[in-house]
Parts: structure tokens; sequence; C-alpha cells
């Protein structure tokens, strides 16, 4: 009788000391319930020629332990993205003086992507509020856009990243699609980015969000490589590792090309 007290209170001891760890372990967590999330992608890697004219990126993904009541009425929402390598970019303002457009004033954003494409179950507003969205950096309206250096023109930081927003959706960099996401199945759903014709070449980063009911559950990210090949890689090689006979290169070229345009359309 003593024995099976003492076994007891052990086992008791132990449940006791899991209970703790498995609230601060997000595996343990995972374990007893609450929804998870994986995805792959159609290709690992994005070959841009002299011919490239943009493309479609898939993205398959999966949820784990979803409550399917929930599911069935949509209540959960996902949320795909695609950003490219971060570097500082940096808007400028022209002014007209004496007749003529010049740079002004200026402002440096640190670290943002080159370029951003998203896709959504639906429109990303209402999905979650906007708090959250900013805090998680979702959607052309929330990222972080964050100057760098002196202000001496804070009172027009609002018009700069407008300006920023305006520049990049014009050149097809940054884009979105709120129907670009749908459910195939209770638990798998597919996602479509397009890829612009001038998307900058290096390590990108898809990043997948789940929600339920409004609030974020987790998140998982895998790189994708953009690559230059052929003519356009040895045009960016021969610019960056040789300027020197790449800048005479070029000077040679556009002289033998005036000469040559000459000779076809001089007048006799």
């Amino acid at each position: 009788m003593l024995m099976k007290l003492i076994a007891a209170a052990a086992f008791s001891a132990c449940i006791a000391a899991a209970l703790p760890a498995a609230a601060q372990n997000p595996l343990a967590a995972e374990i007893i319930g609450q929804e998870t999330l994986d995805i792959g992608t159609s290709t690992s890697e994005i070959a841009i020629t002299s011919d490239f004219s943009g493309a479609d990126l898939t993205i398959f993904g999966a949820l784990a332990n979803a409550d399917q009541l929930l599911l069935a009425i949509g209540q959960y929402d996902v949320v795909v993205t695609l950003e490219g390598p971060r570097d500082w970019t940096t808007v400028r303002r022209k002014e007209r003086m004496f007749g003529i457009w010049v740079n002004r004033t200026s402002m440096t954003f640190e670290q943002m992507p080159t370029s951003y494409s998203l896709a959504s179950t639906r429109p990303v507003s209402e999905i979650a509020s906007a708090a959250t969205l900013t805090q998680l950096g979702i959607g052309i309206e929330h990222l972080a856009l964050t100057p760098t250096g002196y202000l001496s023109n804070a009172a027009n930081l609002g018009e700069f990243r407008d300006a920023f927003r305006r520049l990049k959706q014009t050149a097809g960099l940054y884009q979105g699609d709120t129907n670009g996401v749908r459910f195939v199945s209770s638990s798998l759903f597919k996602a479509t980015l397009q890829l612009p014709a001038n998307i900058p070449d290096g390590v990108h980063m898809v990043h997948a969000y789940l929600f339920k009911s409004g609030e974020f559950i987790t998140e998982r990210e895998l790189p994708l490589r953009v690559i230059k090949t052929g003519l356009e890689d040895a045009i960016t090689q021969a610019a960056h590792q040789q300027p020197l006979f790449y800048g005479m290169f070029s000077v040679m070229l556009a002289l033998i090309t005036g000469w040559l345009a000459s000779l076809i359309f001089r007048k006799d």
C-alpha cells in the first residue's frame, strides 16, 4: 500500500512538472492541439534570361490541427508574401528652379524589400487589425518605412512614404492579389504570386501567415533564389567585376553604332 502511494505521488509530480514546460515549449503546444502550417514552392530557383517577361510562383500549403467547424465557415485566413533582397532606398523630390526641375529634398528608408508580392484569401484589412498587420509587416501599407539619418524634413515623412509606395507600385515591383490564396480542400491551400519582369536577382523570402478569427497563429518561410543567366548574367558580371573595361566597351559600342547609323541614314 505504501509503495502504491509513493508511485501515485511520483506520477502526480511528473505531470505537474510537465505542464509548465508544455506551456513554454511551442513544440509541446503544437502537440496538444495548436494549429500548424507547412508550405512548399513549385520551384526553389527562378532563372532570368534576356526574354524574361515575368512569371507566376505557386506556393502549396497544409494546415494541421485545424478546427473543422471554423474552417468550414471561413474563420481561417492565409497570407503569402514574397520579399526581395533588402536595401536602402532613397526617394527624391524635384522642384522647379529658374525654369529647371532639380532634386531639392530627399529621404532614405533603411532596409526595404526591393520587391514585394502578396496573395491572400481576402483583403488583409478584413483579416486582422491594422496594429497586427503593422507589427507583422504584412501588406504594402503596413511595411515599416523607417527613415535613416537626420530628418530635417520630418513634417514631410508621410508624403515621402506615399511617394515610395507609389513609385514601387508604378514600376510593378510592389503588388498584391486579395484573391490569390484559395483552399483546395479542407486543409490544403494554394497561392499564386506574380513575379514582375524587372524582379531583382538575389535571395527572396517566401512568408506564409496563418490567422484564425482575426488572430495571428503561426508563420513559415522559405528562401527563393532569383538568378540571371546567359547574356544578362554576363553583362551584370562584367559591370560589377570589371567596370573599367565594361565602360570602355560601352563607349566603343556607342561610337560604332553612331558611325554606322550616320552611314546608313546620311543624305547624298
